[in-house]
């Protein structure tokens, strides 16, 4: 019986976990969908009894195509380059006896403490001098500066549990150092590289302030700017922005499936090692 009890209980505990986290992406689904007389009721209703399809076609017929297109390439090209640096940065920082390597990781996760703000003049200078603005390179490169600091020293921890005898076995056999990082370090590392890659995908495909500050044309702006019309002084677009946000979700819930396995092997692998 109080086997059962405790069963009951932990049931009803992550029911509510699940409720509670998926309400918010149930009410934003519903209020995209309601038309302006629910929309605006004195008491919120969860049952849409006119359901109505003509944001998401006005949003299919204005610029949302092209800035979906463009956040996602950004997004795709930050993802990719921060992996590449951030693993081999990590992989040097945890396999290579630098007197200073302490030191780097320190300034590594300092630069995480910056504000974004800081960085804003600094880069828009050098790009206007590099003539990147306006530019997804430009763009891609700001955001490796929000992303590659901590994905280096979330990857460092995962090199540093793997044994380096393992990449002695294959520079044995003949093996580059390069060839012994591809084909030891890189298969083992997966679930850091899946998890350094969740974050660099949501923290550029949700970047606001450079997207604004960088892309000063229509046809190169990202999503996140392009939510802002939305909004004005005297009204807000609810509807639109909901959406719109819908839209704006879709991908960050595929990219998580996507990489879904390599984190629960890399969480299972953790907790067997613990």
């Amino acid at each position: 019986m109080t086997s059962l009890l405790r069963r009951g209980a932990l049931f009803l505990l992550v029911a509510v976990i699940v409720v509670s986290s998926l309400f918010p992406f149930f009410w934003m689904l519903v209020t995209s969908i309601k038309p302006d007389s629910e929309l605006f009721t004195r008491t919120p209703r969860f049952i849409v009894t006119s359901p109505t399809a003509e944001r998401y076609t006005h949003l299919l017929d204005g610029n949302i195509p092209t800035q979906f297109r463009n956040s996602l390439i950004v997004a795709v090209a930050t993802t990719v380059l921060t992996g590449l640096i951030a693993l081999l940065a990590g992989y040097a920082l945890a396999r290579y006896r630098l007197r200073t390597r302490h030191i780097l990781t320190v300034v590594i996760l300092v630069t995480q403490l910056l504000p974004q703000t800081i960085l804003v003049i600094p880069l828009f200078t050098l790009f206007r001098n590099a003539g990147m603005l306006n530019t997804f390179q430009g763009l891609t490169l700001s955001h490796l500066a929000l992303t590659v600091g901590l994905c280096t020293f979330m990857l460092r921890s995962f090199v540093v549990e793997i044994p380096y005898e393992l990449e002695e076995a294959a520079l044995v056999d003949g093996a580059s150092r390069m060839r012994a990082v591809w084909s030891v370090v890189f298969p083992l590392a997966w679930p850091g590289l899946a998890a350094s890659s969740v974050y660099a995908f949501i923290t550029s495909w949700n970047e606001l302030m450079f997207s604004a500050t960088y892309m000063q044309r229509p046809e190169i702006e990202t999503l996140p700017v392009a939510l802002q019309q939305y909004f004005s002084s005297y009204y807000t677009d609810w509807g639109g922005v909901m959406a719109a946000s819908v839209v704006f979700t879709i991908p960050v819930v595929i990219f998580f499936l996507v990489v879904q396995k390599r984190l629960m092997q890399g969480m299972a692998s953790g907790a067997m090692k613990g």
